[in-house]
């Protein structure tokens, strides 16, 4: 494979998962990583990749990827970090459960619990949770964003502010190097900061690749969370913050 074609493979692996490490891409073309710098580099200087912290990106610091897409990204990560987070969850506990595909494969992974009490603002978690008998399933009000059943608004944060639950679980579209937990939605992160104030603890749910993307809205920080789980060791900063903080790191 020569260089050209090398480029366009590149952006067609990246195009097709959203994001790919140095490394990942250094394996699958079978050269060195100061090879794949030297391609990305190239190819983010003529902007048909977004070149970020360890990697490359074809998305935008203000517009998320597709539903579709990101419920197909990362599916084994998101499978070992849901059956990590539901261990960590015992019986007869109560929790919120935010909007995020990751937090819909641990909705899946609590199937296996008996008695559970869980509050919602997201249509696709209810509805894995909808048949489960010993659980106590209820859905915040509010507006239904419907690309992907997310509730969001001024309701919804007025319905959580009802609550003080046990375990409060929530994804993040990124994280930056400074700790500040990311979205591309202002309504979506105000939805998750209620959820952050009203948990007695909270389970930070994400895959590496959320350590390479930028959206534009700050969530809150990694201080504000009570155990992060994710499937490689984050970058050298974060590691220093989550210790600074009293973070639980789970790596699965």
């Amino acid at each position: 494979m020569n260089q050209q074609q090398r480029h366009e493979s590149i952006i067609e692996v990246v195009g097709r998962q959203g994001y790919a490490s140095i490394e990942q891409l250094a394996d699958h073309f079978t050269v060195t990583p100061q090879t794949i710098r030297r391609d990305l580099n190239y190819l983010a200087s003529r902007n048909r990749i977004r070149r970020v912290h360890g990697g490359a990106s074809l998305e935008s610091s203000t517009v998320n990827t597709s539903y579709t897409t990101r419920k197909s990204l990362n599916l084994d990560a998101k499978h070992r970090i849901a059956v990590t987070v539901a261990k960590h969850i015992p019986e007869d506990a109560s929790l919120f459960i935010n909007i995020g595909t990751t937090n819909e494969v641990i909705a899946n992974a609590l199937l296996e619990h008996r008695s559970l009490e869980v509050i919602t603002n997201n249509l696709n978690v209810a509805a894995i949770l909808q048949h489960k008998e010993h659980f106590n399933l209820i859905i915040a009000g509010g507006q239904i964003r419907a690309r992907d059943g997310g509730i969001m608004g001024e309701a919804t944060i007025d319905f959580i502010n009802q609550f003080k639950v046990d375990y409060g679980i929530i994804g993040i579209s990124g994280i930056d190097e400074d700790g500040s937990l990311l979205e591309f939605d202002y309504q979506e992160a105000r939805v998750a900061q209620a959820i952050i104030r009203n948990s007695r603890q909270v389970f930070l749910a994400a895959d590496y690749s959320k350590f390479q993307r930028n959206p534009v809205v700050r969530q809150g920080h990694l201080s504000q969370i009570s155990a992060l789980f994710t499937d490689r060791q984050p970058p050298e900063r974060i590691r220093h913050l989550l210790k600074q903080h009293d973070v639980m790191l789970h790596l699965v």
